[in-house]
């Protein structure tokens, strides 16, 4: 059986393209018209590879790579062997995606697994507006009234709702069912998401519990990314906003009346509760969970495996549970620790 290989570098890149697209500082010997043509860790890179090498931890792997030409600072260019080309830049991680988008842009939006063009075997309701050079993979369903913006993609057995509206150039990918929504431009939706389907909820009763009609939508703004899995629940009376620019990680599952800021980052597995609030620039980490109506003000930060029952002003940076300051966490941690070393008989916590 052969070995295929799934993303492929679109377009070489000379070291004197680098240094011109990164700011790179290189003497002239680093430079030229030799090509890379590909990426790799510093401790599997090959001569036609590029990498980066941004930490001392890594040292080590840094002294024996084999890599054609290498991202650092100048602090650690020294660690390189000579026939590295070393490209001396003041972020080498950033400077490595700035080149690596350029040399795989493919990489950066799912395209059809079909490799599909046009309507390749989709069912498109006659009332459904498609502007040019909409691709829809075998078994896509797209509703009545639907309006899709030039440039998109539907993925094989996904689902576009009655009314449902998507912008341009957006990857929608397969088995996503999306209902009850507006979604801007450059949206990328990745498969398995639920979009716009009823949030939970439901009045209590000793005769039974009564379900709350949901008749809100999703606002999903531009350059938002989706990842594989997430749900996203429609607002119950008013709705479930995703602001501009905003990422989503894996299994994700937020629910109805939510309104996220732009620019967030919400880390896999991580559930936020009917009608919270996210603030601009909020970074959640993994397996956060939100507790109902809670606001989180801009910029701040919760770290994995948090969870949060009250509201978290600006810029702060909390995490455990439920959720306090970082550093009043970090005590708390040690002291419990202290105490229970000292309840088990270890004299060392004596000393502490």
């Amino acid at each position: 059986m052969s070995e295929p290989i799934f993303i492929t570098c679109e377009r070489g890149l000379t070291l004197e393209q680098i240094v011109t697209l990164t700011g790179a500082a290189a003497p002239a010997s680093a430079r030229g018209n030799r090509i890379l043509d590909n990426i790799a860790p510093l401790d599997s890179a090959g001569p036609s590879d590029l990498t980066f090498f941004d930490k001392r931890t890594f040292a080590e792997a840094a002294a024996k790579t084999k890599a054609g030409a290498c991202l650092t600072t100048s602090a650690l260019a020294g660690y390189l062997p000579a026939n590295v080309a070393a490209l001396i830049v003041r972020e080498p991680f950033v400077s490595f995606v700035a080149a690596a988008r350029d040399m795989f842009p493919q990489a950066l939006r799912p395209s059809s697994l079909y490799e599909a063009t046009g309507l390749a075997g989709a069912h498109v309701h006659p009332q459904a507006r498609l502007e040019s050079e909409v691709i829809a993979g075998p078994g896509a369903v797209i509703g009545p009234r639907v309006e899709i913006g030039s440039g998109s993609q539907i993925g094989a057995n996904a689902v576009i709702g009655a009314d449902v509206r998507i912008g341009r150039n957006c990857a929608i990918g397969s088995g996503v069912v999306i209902s009850n929504a507006f979604v801007g431009d450059r949206v990328i939706v990745h498969p398995g998401c639920m979009i716009g389907q009823d949030g939970f909820g439901f009045s209590m009763g000793r005769n039974g519990h009564l379900k709350i009609p949901q008749v809100g939508r999703v606002i999903i703004q531009d350059d938002v990314e989706i990842g594989a899995g997430t749900t996203i629940d429609r607002g119950a009376i008013r709705d479930t906003v995703i602001g501009e620019g905003t990422k989503i990680d894996n299994l994700v599952q937020i629910g109805h009346n939510v309104s996220i800021g732009r620019h967030c980052v919400i880390v896999a597995q991580s559930g936020i509760s009917g009608s919270s609030t996210l603030e601009d620039f909020v970074v959640l980490g993994a397996r956060v969970g939100l507790n109902n109506h809670v606001t989180i003000g801009e910029g701040a930060q919760i770290a994995a495996v948090s969870v949060v029952h009250g509201d978290v002003p600006a810029g702060a940076r909390w995490g455990g549970t439920p959720a306090k300051p970082v550093k009043l966490w970090f005590r708390e941690m040690a002291l419990l620790a202290q105490m229970a070393r000292k309840a088990s008989g270890d004299r060392t916590a004596e000393n502490e």
